[in-house]
């Protein structure tokens, strides 16, 4: 892992990691067959370097050359037509011939002929059971999931109902199937949702939630089809590797029960205290967000650091941060979000702690902690990413919006923002077990996903998760409607013309949706349209209780909402009564993303199935963007020009920093033995 005094390229996401204590390891014993854990043994192809590299490359782009859209909507037209045949059948002789379908699958015989009449005697049954039939796109999809696709399907398409079909298949099976949401309150509704056609096709169907305990997480495990995070199913992944200890393969873990006559604690492996079962097939919605985005957090089990030196030191190496200038002691690279020391402040600081002793006698040490200290009162911003939550700095995810308690930076960072907004510093913690989303994805046999974007990301998720992109249409036409985007000097002219621009769309009775980047945002915009008297909601990291209700509302006649970019997730906005024949949902984006992804789905709140809408974005070239991105060269062009390629930049960027995070797993594979590593 790179040391602070030899900067390599970072983010806020690198620098993240999501910390469980090691108590969370510590499960009571459960029951639980041993064999189901086999696919642990089995290890994850390591990604393809130099000349493979670039081989596997070409022979993803050959992939997406094909056009499998239209194969997979020819799959539907045949569903389509066998469904009618089965409309009339009766209730017990649908559950019959589902049943056939069942024993088929599980035996492993099907073809393409068994295929299509499965995709038939769900779409029937979800048509008697949720009163939900799905259309041929929804079909297609569902038969690209199965297919180790990434299905990109525009926003308000039904990825709920798109996700059952290939579950239903999936657990047909037999070796059980994961369904990801991006939180907990998703992974209940959709599970509730769909339960009445899973338990129709013969299926158990489990939600999993953080306050389960291992006993209901076992349970929930051991269903059919399981809905869960990833930030979920990866912990307890993790959780099961501690209580595995070091066995490796069939015959330790075989011999780990015998030896111990199955009883807990009889040896450092505890085979009986393992949860999950084997990782099989994954289904992935929002599954940019998981696989790309999220890519660049791994997880840890870790336990708190009894050091009170260190703990102590913190708060010493804040204080020493405020002594030194910006320039002759230290330089700031706001693209990597990196703090160097000129040589003079290293001299400078060596002098400032002369006299001490303990962490400030060695160089190193004492520079890396107060080039955290720096890097927190520098680059890390509150309301941008963090926010002070009962006393804790809880960080808020920049791609979402949404705050996230149960993570924390890394090296020590998380303690210097404590330090420098004068909270009590929490205790470091100690890494147990790790690993990155990235390699956890890639232990599955069967990875699909699918997201209103992504076809941006498909040559990474090609390279990272071999999962070849299609795209396909939309139900019906789109007629969103696409302004040209607007671009000012400064900031401030940016608002004034946003205030006038929302007070016109909202004097004409049409609905508007503003996204923001960041808390700070959206609380700026809503104190700007406080003056304008223009009333209104505001979604953002510190206002998310109510963010189902918020977003649902979006759509009524008048209505105002202003939220960070948690809004394009998750939740359909429907448009209230008379709406539609005003023009529809109005969304305005007020700031670039790092990727236009993030604001494609943003954009994709409106003009949902065929409903009339359109969006625009607000841009200047005081934005994050240009200050982070932006070349000195490139922010002399005109238009948009300098935002392309500050977008541009920062995407390769982003890519960077997560095949460093997948080579820093694969070397910790090697070098530690556990790291992610499958016994």
């Amino acid at each position: 892992m790179p040391t602070l005094n030899t900067p390599t390229p970072n983010t806020q996401d690198t620098q993240q990691t999501q910390h469980l204590q090691a108590s969370a390891a510590q499960s009571p014993a459960l029951d639980f067959d041993i064999w189901r854990h086999l696919a642990y043994t089995a290890p994850v192809e390591p990604l393809p370097k130099n000349l493979d590299a670039w081989w596997h490359a070409m022979a993803g782009r050959a992939h997406h050359m094909r056009p499998g859209a239209k194969r997979l909507m020819r799959f539907a037209d045949e569903v389509c037509r066998a469904s009618k045949k089965i409309r009339d059948v009766g209730g017990k002789t649908l559950k019959e011939q589902i049943a056939d379908s069942h024993a088929l699958f599980r035996r492993g015989r099907d073809d393409r002929a068994t295929q299509v009449r499965a995709f038939a005697q769900i779409r029937e049954a979800s048509r008697r059971t949720l009163a939900m039939e799905p259309y041929p796109v929804q079909l297609a999809a569902g038969k690209g999931l199965t297919e180790r696709r990434f299905i990109e399907l525009a926003t308000g398409e039904g990825k709920t109902l798109v996700g059952a079909l290939p579950s239903i298949i999936a657990g047909w099976r037999g070796r059980g199937c994961h369904v990801l949401t991006v939180n907990d309150y998703l992974a209940q509704r959709d599970a509730e949702l769909i339960q009445p056609l899973y338990k129709f096709c013969g299926l158990r169907v489990s939600a999993l939630t953080e306050e389960m305990e291992p006993p209901e997480r076992r349970d929930a495990y051991a269903c059919d089809i399981t809905y869960c995070t990833n930030k979920s199913v990866t912990a307890d992944y993790l959780r099961d590797k501690l209580a595995l200890g070091r066995l490796v393969g069939l015959t330790d873990a075989l011999l780990a029960r015998r030896l111990g006559n199955g009883q807990p604690g009889s040896m450092r492996g505890q085979p009986d205290a393992l949860m999950m079962r084997s990782l099989d097939t994954v289904i992935i919605d929002e599954a940019d967000s998981i696989l790309i985005d999220e890519a660049v957090t791994p997880l840890i089990i870790s336990m708190e650091s009894q050091d009170a030196e260190r703990i102590a030191s913190f708060a010493v190496a804040a204080e020493l941060a405020l002594k030194l200038e910006e320039g002759e002691d230290f330089k700031i690279n706001r693209t990597y979000r990196e703090i160097n020391f000129t040589r003079s402040g290293q001299r400078r600081l060596a002098e400032q702690c002369a006299g001490m002793d303990g962490y400030w006698q060695g160089a190193r040490l004492r520079e890396e902690l107060v080039n955290q200290a720096l890097s927190a009162r520098h680059l890390f911003l509150i309301d941008q990413h963090y926010v002070i939550d009962e006393g804790k700095i809880v960080i808020v995810d920049e791609s979402t919006g949404r705050l996230m308690p149960d993570r924390s930076w890394r090296a020590g960072l998380h303690q210097a923002v404590e330090a420098k907004e004068g909270l009590e510093v929490t205790a470091p913690k100690d890494t147990l077990a790790r690993i990155s989303f990235q390699r956890f994805f890639r232990s599955y046999k069967h990875i699909s996903g699918m997201s209103g974007t992504g076809w941006e990301a498909r040559h990474e998720l090609w390279q990272n998760y071999k999962i070849v992109t299609t795209r396909l249409p939309t139900h019906r036409p789109c007629i969103r409607k696409q302004l040209p985007e607007r671009v000012f000097s400064t900031a401030d002219e940016k608002h004034t013309a946003l205030a006038e621009h929302v007070k016109a769309v909202h004097d004409s009775g049409r609905p508007v949706l503003i996204g923001t980047r960041s808390v700070e945002s959206s609380e700026r915009i809503s104190e700007m349209l406080k003056q304008q008297a223009l009333e209104h909601q505001v979604l953002n990291a510190v206002r998310h209780d109510q963010e189902a209700a918020i977003v649902a509302d979006a759509g009524l006649r008048g209505a105002i909402t202003v939220a960070t970019n948690m809004a394009g997730r998750g939740t359909d906005i429907k448009l209230g009564k008379g709406v539609a024949d005003l023009g529809g949902l109005h969304v305005i984006c007020v700031e670039r993303n790092d990727s236009p992804r993030i604001d494609r789905q943003l954009f994709g709140r409106a003009g949902r199935q065929g409903d009339p809408g359109s969006a625009v974005s607000f841009v200047s070239l005081e934005d994050t963007l240009i200050k982070q991105y932006a070349t000195k060269t490139s922010r002399t062009r005109r238009g948009n020009k300098p935002f392309n390629l500050a977008q541009r930049r920062a995407q390769h960027i982003g890519r960077e920093q997560r095949k460093q995070v997948a080579r820093t797993d694969e070397q910790l594979n090697e070098q530690l033995g556990f790291a992610g590593r499958e016994h």
